[in-house]
Order: C-alpha cells, then structure tokens, then sequence
C-alpha cells in the first residue's frame, strides 16, 4: 500500500563541514526513499565577508566571490550523491543570515523537511547566537531534522 509521503520536498544546507555532508548523505537517501525533490543550498554569510574582508583587505567582491566559489564547491560534494541515487535536485546560492536564509528558502519553494547537520559554534558570537540548526529550527516553515554523526555509521552502544 502506498502511501503519500509528507517529505515531497527536502532542503538540505551546506557548510561544507563533516556534519553537513552527512547530512547530505542522509537528504539524499530520504529523497530516494520518499521519491522527493531535494534542493542543496549554501549561504554567503554577510558578516565572515566583512571580517574576511577586513583581516585580508581584500574588496568585498572578491571575498563573496571565493566564498561562493566554496559554497559551489560543498553543493557539488551532495549533488553527486544525490545522482548516484537517482534524486531530483536543484541547487541554490543565497547570500545574508545563514538561519533566515534558509528558513526563507524553505518558505519560498515549499520545503516540507530541512534536513541540517549541527555545527559546532565557535568565537566571539557563539555564545549569543547559539549554532545555526538551532536558529534554523525556530524560523522553519517546516519540520527540521538534525544530523550529527554519519547516517551510516552504527548507532553507539550504551
């Protein structure tokens, strides 16, 4: 009996960090699972452009151009997971807050499920702004998933 899967469309976000493709790995796999859309996104955050900027002097351009640079580079990682399981996907550059963008992406293209992994926050703004899933999470137009181990990996033993 089948029946219809409330996960038609998966976002998945990307950082490029261990967590995050993981996550990746897991997005695709639901995808395949649920015969759902996947979109991988990375975002440009505004404010490492500007202490990017700053430390290196270089012009904020070229900053944001190497930041995407990267962030095509960490999509690319998940897409080609997403092909080798047959996963519709679409691929997406936003630039700004890292949490809202997401949550407005998701709100945007009707995501039903934000799959996410958890990212350990460091520096100055951590203790202010909590990890991004977490923010993700109270801005999310939909259920969030969050990843932090290997999908694949065997469950710990207690």
């Amino acid at each position: 009996m089948h029946h219809e899967t409330p996960f038609t469309h998966i976002l998945v976000p990307t950082d490029g960090s261990e967590n995050s493709n993981h996550a990746g790995r897991l997005a695709a796999t639901m995808s395949a699972i649920h015969d759902a859309r996947l979109t991988i996104a990375y975002v440009v955050d505004d404010t490492i452009v500007d202490e990017i900027a700053s430390a290196t002097r270089k012009n904020r351009e070229s900053t944001i151009r190497e930041l995407e640079e990267k962030g095509r580079h960490y999509i690319d990682f998940i897409a080609r997971i997403a092909k080798r399981k047959d996963v519709r996907h679409e691929e997406v550059i936003r630039h700004g807050t890292p949490y809202r963008e997401i949550a407005d992406l998701a709100r945007e293209i009707d995501v039903r499920l934000i799959v996410i992994g958890r990212v350990g926050c460091r520096g100055p703004r951590c203790a202010l702004l909590g990890s991004v899933a977490e923010r993700v999470i109270e801005y999310a137009p939909c259920p969030v998933l969050v990843v932090n181990q290997d999908p694949s990996a065997p469950p710990p033993r207690f």
